[in-house]
């Protein structure tokens, strides 16, 4: 599971509201929403937070492993 948590920090740290991210970056109400509730977004968005921010993906999201069965060698489909 992909975690967008850190991202509060970094944006505390630098001084940035989600009122401003709606307000002077055109953030959508739903974008936020979704990353509050670690649910999809595009990589697109990740791109544009961290211009936002000046940072690197990592320091706004990180990787929790699942334990389900789904992730099994051979259940993955490339």
């Amino acid at each position: 599971m992909i975690k967008l948590e850190k991202l509060w920090a970094v944006m505390q740290e630098r001084g940035i509201t989600q009122y401003q991210l709606i307000r002077d970056y055109g953030i959508s109400h739903g974008q936020l929403d979704r990353i509050r509730r670690n649910q999809n977004v595009t990589l697109n968005t990740i791109d544009i937070l961290c211009n936002i921010l000046d940072c690197q993906p990592g320091d706004i999201l990180e990787h929790v492993k699942d334990d389900n069965d789904r992730f099994r060698p051979d259940s993955y489909a490339l």
